[in-house]
Formats: structure tokens, sequence, C-alpha cells
């Protein structure tokens, strides 16, 4: 450990569903970028299970075991792993979930929020997970961000899509399609807006942050033809947000919207629902985005991708999205200071 290291932020990463792409990506992010150059990072997952990736792969990367998180503080060599679970891999079969691999994968996630609320370490970044065996653990979560807001007791949050060139957030998150017009309200979209604004302004350093708001129905409604949402629901929460002080417009059809954000006039877009935001999002940055919860009480970074149980185990996997997703948990830990 080098002089300056005490002054990086501890970055907590959960290794995911032990059967799928979180464990490479984790090990190649950590062998083959600059991440100790930008934090200490501390695996929250399964010892054996990260070795079996690094014998795949044939990497040289040093783990040691750790049994508090203080002693990730300590000048020693190799990555720290806080390991809450200890798998066999030769009954740990890729693309094979189970409710045991469920439950290991749910209390790395436990173990970690539980040391970021308590500011032991600075954030908490997530592999992807299974959220079938999630439930069969039983966490009974529609997926990472509503199992974060419960483990926090937080009742608003808002879940952000980022990469370079683009940044989405969600009204309404998982949901069938059908459900949304009767989810949106003025309350939920102020709330998104308001929640977005503030997260960028504290963790991204973006003083009066332009934010656009899309609207729901093609070419916003045609002024009542097309629908009645953009006027009844989604232009009194605008107004709300301009009267609160936020630099948000809208709201605009979302066929040139996110042209326009793209070429660089907003900083965030306010999507109505998953598909609207995600499907711009992963064309730019399928490999590299990020997924960021806004709205809680410690930072939570996360790939933007699943298991990918296809190539689990071929040693193929990209490790682009880890690496910003680690990234960008360093920059709002250091913005946040």
């Amino acid at each position: 450990m080098q002089p300056g290291d005490k002054k990086k932020p501890l970055i907590g990463i959960t290794m995911g569903d032990p059967t799928g792409v979180g464990p490479e990506v984790i090990v190649k992010a950590l062998s083959e970028g600059n991440i100790s150059s930008l934090c200490r990072p501390v695996v929250f997952g399964d010892m054996r299970i990260l070795q079996r990736e690094i014998d795949n792969l044939g990497i040289s990367l040093e783990l040691r075991i750790i049994d508090t998180i203080e002693q990730a503080r300590q000048p020693r060599d190799g990555v720290a792993v806080y390991a809450p679970s200890d798998l066999d891999p030769a009954r740990t079969a890729y693309g094979r979930p189970s409710a045991e691999t469920g439950r290991a994968m749910a209390s790395y996630i436990v173990e970690a929020v539980a040391m970021a609320k308590k500011e032991q370490i600075d954030a908490v970044v997530t592999g992807p997970i299974n959220k079938q065996s999630l439930h069969e653990a039983g966490f009974d979560y529609p997926g990472h961000t509503e199992m974060l807001a419960a483990l926090t007791g937080t009742r608003d949050v808002v879940m952000m899509l980022a990469g370079e060139k683009l940044r989405v957030v969600l009204v309404t998150i998982h949901c069938a399609v059908n459900q949304v017009p009767g989810l949106l309200t003025t309350e939920a979209i102020y709330t998104t807006i308001d929640i977005t604004g503030r997260s960028l302004e504290k963790y991204f350093s973006r003083a009066a942050p332009r934010l656009a708001v899309a609207a729901l129905n093609p070419h916003a409604g045609e002024g009542g033809l097309f629908g009645n949402e953009e006027q009844e629901i989604i232009v009194p929460a605008i107004k709300k947000a301009q009267g609160a002080g936020i630099n948000a417009s809208g709201p605009y059809p979302p066929d040139t919207l996110f042209y326009q954000a793209v070429k660089g006039d907003f900083d965030a877009v306010v999507c109505m629902y998953h598909d609207q935001g995600l499907i711009p999002l992963k064309l730019l940055h399928f490999e590299d985005g990020v997924n960021i919860t806004l709205g809680l009480p410690i930072i939570r970074t996360s790939v933007d991708h699943g298991t990918a149980y296809d190539i689990a185990g071929r040693g193929i996997a990209n490790p682009a999205s880890m690496l910003n997703a680690v990234t960008t948990a360093v920059q709002m830990a250091e913005n946040r200071q």
C-alpha cells in the first residue's frame, strides 16, 4: 500500500450471482483496470468462486480474505475479500442458480449495505443478480433497486442509467407497460425530478442541472389527440419543479428528445417508463453503461447488464461496465466530500 492509499475511498463490490458473469467481470476489472489507483476495493463475495475465475482466466491477481472491514485498511498486498459464503465450485455450475447461490448472493448485498450505512465503506458497487434465486432465498423484491431501498429504509429512490453521452432516469421501473399510465402521478414525476436534480449537484458537480422531461405519448400527446397525460399529469410536475428552482423543462416528444440530449443540450432525461429510457441508453452504452440508485443514504452503482448465463465461464465477458461502475462510485464518493 502506497502512502496516499489511506485517502482513497473504500469501495465495496458485491459479487452478484455466483453462477453468472459477476465474478468474472470483477476479477477482470481488478486485474486489467486502474482500480487500485483510484480506490481501495473490497469484494463482498466468495473466495473459492473468485479464485476459480482467476484460475480459469489465467490471470495474476492476489486475493486476501478479511474478517473485519478494518483489515481492508491495513497495508497488505492482495485484494481484500469479505466472504459471507463458502460455496463449493464443483457444485456451483455456471448458469445454474439455486436457493443456495441466491442466499449467498443476497448476503453480499446485505453485508455491504450494512457497512455502507455505518460509513465503514464509502460506496457499494453491485454485480448482476438473478431475481428468481433471490426470491427462492426469501428476498421478495423485483430487483436490486427495491431491495436497496428496503435495506436502507428509503421511501423514494430513482434509477439512473448513465454513460458518457447520455443519462436517463425512470419514473416507473419494473412494471407492465399497460400499468404505466395508472402509475404516473404528478407527485411521482416531481419526486423523480427533484431527487435527480439534487443528486446531480451533490454527486456529479452539476450546478443547476438541465433536466429534460419526456412525454408519455407520441408527439407529446399532440394537444390531447394522442392522450392527455402530458397536460394533466406531466406539465404540472414540471411547473412544480420550476417553482422549486429546478432547471426542468418539457414534456418533449421522445422521438427527438434523446437526440438533443446526446448532443449535450441536457444533463439527464426524465423518462416515464423502463424501456423509454433504456432503449436509447443501451443503444449507446450497451457494454459500458452504469446503473446508479439515487435517493439512497448510501452511494450505489452497478453494472448495467445481467448475469449473462449464456457466456458465463467462457472467459469472454466484458468488464467495461464494472470498471465504469467503480469509477463512477469513486467520483460520487469524492464529490460528496
